[in-house]
Formats: structure tokens, C-alpha cells, sequence
């Protein structure tokens, strides 16, 4: 096994000489040094320097090593890639400055959005300052209220999904929930979004890599496919350029990696867009309404604010993502907890089927299904969806190049110096600084959550622990992330993974992971055991613009009468 090597001395002099440089800079353009103001700079690591076996790296998230660091060298640090300073944090009073008190302090910055640009354009997630606020402002409205239509959709989807379930499970063959979910919500957010769904429910699911069927499995190749793995490829060829820093481009000299599976979206998207822009050039009578038709599909709104297609193209791949993926990889992470707590899901179950019966769920059931919510945002705590890939080339793991490591932390820039008070001494942060903070570090820290702090529990959420904990410091929570910022959508995500829990558990009585159908790329053997897998996880959890299990989330099911409760 390769390990990580130490930095040459040249490298260390152009460390300490760009550290020099940067202090000079610092002392003209900012606050005083520490000595003068009695601010300190924030404890520096640099992460080149040997952290041990590389597979202990790679067959985790590395937000397990970010908590045993942080909690080494506190819950803010410096660590230097490539001779740039980057700000970890897992402080909720620090997250609470980038994201709310001092919104305007910090930005995505350039470096993001230009690495992004070919899959989100100028989209509501790739843009700061005027440009967001434009794109936050057309949006707002089709999430300002709950629609009966969603629930249409979701139940469509929702049954096909299941059927499928079904059949492979009368099959005796395990199947990829995280497969089926994903194709769940893309079937769902492209017909919320633009009136018609890609379709790819359609195709058969994926046999075991394991299993004899493997061999005849023409999933893959499906067209109704076609799209979905397109879409996937692009987030992929996208998260790996931020490995990259400014210098992507020479990865992708000959050609671009993203462009040909974003040619591929373009064919589904392009005609849909065209037809809208045209109906809207023959009514020109059409007016923008107050408030959003229920039926109304995002696609529409968009065309009644704007004539620029590329905008409207823009926003409704930014929401797809956000949409989409987020809500896969919360489903899929429900079905990984439910798989490994059948108390839970026998409860949860109960609960769905005494209020909810056999029928299809309202938006008034899913309100009183307390303990549902609570399983949600157990999950959502647990295993926060929205992290970022970190380069193994960054930290030594040239033996894996081209494996995006699951770290979870959001990144910002600093837009000017500034200072973070602190009773220990203040942090001072360089303008133009990666500020990295982490939702999953922090909402797994015991001191903020109590004891039991890396447990699955949804209770936390309904008992006296949701008083002594959150309720006064709403700030250690954020799944939807906080601020001018906020999810607009978190409302529509919630309904749509409890409707789609709901149905599943209506009907299934027990969920198994099936691990020996897995990959053999996926988790190691021993990996359930592992401390650096907190003891707790049998799979392994990676990313490209959100989460997802490496090598598929493989489950039988007990489909049940739901009379039998």
C-alpha cells in the first residue's frame, strides 16, 4: 500500500515563503497582527504531511478524520493545500457568521463557479452577489406553498418504483434501493419541473454484479437511461475538477470531460424549453400571475419572468440537482437506517399505518406523523447529504487519483479580513480565504449534541434531549443550511421522502442489506468493525456533488399485507 510521502524542502520553503507573503499582505490590507491586536492565527496542519495508511482514508468519509483532527487541534484550524491557507470550522457560532450574521462577508467565489459553469451556468447555486439574488428572486415563488399536483406526481412514481421492488423481490434476487430511489426522484423532479418525465422507470433494474443475471443485464444500456447517466457522468467530471483548483483546465486541454454528457441532457431539455418559449411568443396576452398555479410546472413560471433561454436552462438544471439528489441520497440513507434498525422501522410502520391506513398520505397526515419527521432528521443529522469532494492528490493518494473522496464541508470565501471572536483568543481570517465548514463534523460533536451524539436516534428529536440541545441552539442543526441561503425547497424534500416512505412501508414489513451482492469494490471485509467507521457503518459513503453508497445500497424486502399490523 502506498502511503502518503512527506514534503521535500523546496516544497516547505515555498510553504514558509508564501506564509511570509501572505502575513505582509494581511498586515497592509487588514486588521493589525496578533501580537499588536491580541487576535491569534488559527492553529495551522498542513496536509501534506503523513496521515497514515492511505486506504484508512479512502474507505471512509472523511468526516471521521476531520472530527479525531478537530478534536485534536479544536473545532477551527488551518490546513494548507498547495500553499493556500483553508479554514476548517465546526463551530455552530462561526457556520452562523458565513451563512446569516455576515451573509455578505463571504461568497462562493470564482474558483467554484468557474469550475461549475458547464453544468449549472449561472444558476441559483453557482452565483453570488445581484446574480443570485435575480435567480432566488424567480424561483421563490413556485416553492412558496405546498401543491396537491406534487403528491400526483410522487404517487405515479412511487408505485412504478415499488412494482419493481416487488418483482424482483418474488425474483429471490436482491436489488439496488439506491438505484431505484435515484430513478424515483428523477422521474419526479423532471415532470414537477418540466411537464414530462424522463422515463427512467422504464428500464429493468440492475441484476447483482454477484448474481448469473449479471451477465445478460442490458440495464445499463437502456435508452431511458440514457439521461440519468449522463447526468450522473456530469457531476462526476465536475466534482473532480475541484481537485484541480484554477489549474482544471489542463486536465481537460484535449477536451472537456463535462461538455459531451451535458450535450446528452441538452437533447431532453432543448426541445422542452423551445416549446415553451414558443407558446409563450403565441399568447403574448400571457401575463405573470401573483401566485403559482398549483398544476404549474417550474418550466412555466420561468418562461413567464424571463425570453433568455439560457437563464431559464440555467435554473431548472440548478433545481434538478437540488431537487434530485438530495432527496436520493436521503431516501437511500432512510433505507440503509431502516435496514439496520428493524425496532425502528417496526415503529415507524405503525405509526404510518395507523393514521394513514392503505391510502394515499395528505399533507395534513404527513403533519401529524411526528415520528416520521423525527426519523427524517435523525437521518439528516446523522448523515448529512450536501458534502464536497476533496482531492486525494491533495493529501498523498496518487494511488487513487481518481477516487472523489466523501468530505463533508461546504465552502466559502472570506471577502475581506475579518475576525472571529473567541474566548480563547480570536481567530483572524485572511481576505479571500477558503472558509470550509462542516454540517456532518458539527452535528456529531458530543458537547454540542450530548453523549449519544454519533448514535441513529430519532428520538432525539421528540425528547427532553430536543430542548437541552437544539431548541437553544437552533444553529447545530442545519440540514437545509441557514440564512439568506436557505433550501427554498426543504418543505417540497420533506414531503417527498415521507410520501415516498410512507408508500414503501405501507406494504414492507422488513428491509435486509444484502452486502454479499455487492461489489466487490465496495466495502472491505471488516469494515463494519473499523474505527474509523465509528464502529456503526457497513457500507462506504463517497461523492460527487452529494452523497451516495459506493457500489449501490443492494436489500431484499418482506412485502407484507398491510391489515397486518
Amino acid at each position: 500500500m502506498v502511503r502518503p510521502q512527506s514534503r521535500p524542502r523546496g516544497c516547505r520553503a515555498r510553504c514558509k515563503t508564501a506564509s511570509r507573503g501572505e502575513e505582509r499582505i494581511s498586515r497592509r490590507r487588514g486588521p493589525p497582527d496578533d501580537e499588536q491586536q491580541g487576535n491569534r492565527r488559527t492553529h495551522s496542519w498542513s496536509a501534506t504531511r503523513p496521515l497514515g495508511r492511505s486506504d484508512t482514508l479512502l474507505t471512509t468519509v472523511a468526516g471521521y478524520r476531520l472530527s479525531s483532527w478537530a478534536q485534536e487541534y479544536g473545532w477551527t484550524f488551518n490546513f494548507r493545500l498547495l500553499f493556500q491557507n483553508r479554514i476548517f470550522t465546526a463551530e455552530p457560532e462561526y457556520i452562523k457568521r458565513i451563512l446569516a450574521t455576515d451573509f455578505q462577508g463571504y461568497e462562493k467565489g470564482p474558483v467554484p463557479r468557474f469550475q461549475m459553469k458547464s453544468l449549472l451556468g449561472s444558476g441559483v447555486f453557482n452565483a453570488d452577489g445581484d446574480l443570485w439574488k435575480f435567480h432566488r428572486a424567480m424561483t421563490r415563488p413556485f416553492f412558496s406553498r405546498d401543491r396537491i399536483s406534487h403528491f400526483d406526481v410522487f404517487d405515479r412514481h412511487a408505485e412504478e418504483a415499488l412494482n419493481h421492488a416487488k418483482a424482483r423481490v418474488s425474483e429471490g434476487v436482491p436489488f439496488d434501493w439506491q438505484d431505484l430511489v435515484s430513478r424515483f426522484t428523477l422521474d419526479s423532479a423532471t415532470e414537477f419541473l418540466f411537464g414530462k418525465d424522463v422515463r427512467s422507470l422504464s428500464a429493468p433494474l440492475p441484476y447483482p454484479p454477484t448474481s448469473p443475471q449479471a451477465q445478460h443485464d442490458t440495464s445499463a444500456s437502456h435508452p431511458a437511461n440514457r439521461f440519468a447517466r449522463a447526468f450522473l457522468e456530469a457531476q462526476l467530471a465536475s466534482a473532480k475538477r475541484s481537485r484541480y483548483t484554477t489549474a482544471w483546465p489542463l486536465w481537460e486541454f484535449w477536451k472537456s470531460k463535462v461538455d459531451g454528457h451535458i450535450e446528452v441532457m441538452e437533447e431532453f431539455i432543448q426541445p422542452l424549453l423551445h416549446d415553451a418559449l414558443a407558446r409563450k411568443a403565441e399568447s403574448p396576452e400571457l401575463k405573470v400571475e401573483e401566485a403559482v398555479e398549483d398544476d404549474a410546472t417550474l418550466l412555466e413560471h420561468l418562461v413567464k419572468l424571463t425570453d433568455d433561454p439560457q437563464i431559464i436552462r440555467d435554473e431548472t438544471v440548478n433545481i434538478l440537482l437540488a431537487g434530485r439528489d438530495t432527496t436520493a441520497s436521503t431516501l437511500t440513507m432512510a433505507g440503509y437506517m431502516l435496514a439496520e434498525h428493524p425496532d425502528i422501522l417496526q415503529r415507524l410502520r405503525k405509526e404510518i399505518l395507523d393514521i394513514v391506513g392503505t391510502r394515499r398520505p395528505t399533507y395534513d397526515d404527513i403533519r401529524d406523523m411526528k415520528y416520521l419527521r423525527a426519523f427524517i432528521n435523525g437521518k439528516l443529522c446523522r448523515l448529512a447529504h450536501v458534502p464536497t469532494c476533496v482531492s486525494p492528490q491533495s493529501i498523498g493518494l496518487h494511488d487513487h487519483a481518481d477516487t472523489p473522496l466523501c468530505s463533508p464541508f461546504n465552502v466559502r470565501h472570506s471577502a475581506a479580513p475579518t475576525v472571529w471572536p473567541s474566548p480563547e483568543g480570536d481567530h483572524y481570517i485572511p481576505g479571500s480565504t477558503r472558509c470550509l465548514y462542516s454540517v456532518f463534523v458539527m452535528q456529531r460533536r458530543k458537547d454540542l449534541w450530548g453523549p449519544d451524539a454519533d448514535k441513529f436516534d430519532p428520538d432525539r428529536f421528540l425528547d427532553e434531549r430536543l430542548g437541552k440541545y437544539l431548541t437553544p441552539n437552533p444553529f447545530i442543526f442545519l440540514p437545509f443550511n441557514a440564512g439568506p441561503r436557505i433550501c427554498l425547497g426543504q418543505q417540497f424534500a420533506y414531503n417527498e421522502v415521507s410520501f415516498m416512505l410512507i408508500r414503501l412501508l405501507q406494504h414492507v414489513s422488513n428491509i435486509e442489506l444484502r452486502l454479499d451482492a455487492s461489489p466487490k469494490s465496495a466495502a472491505p471485509p471488516g469494515w463494519g468493525v473499523s474505527p474509523i467507521s465509528d464502529g456503526q457503518d457497513k457500507v462506504i459513503f463517497k461523492s460527487h456533488l452529494t452523497m451516495y453508497v459506493v457500489g449501490g445500497l443492494w436489500v431484499t424486502m418482506r412485502f407484507k399485507d398491510p391489515e397486518d399490523h
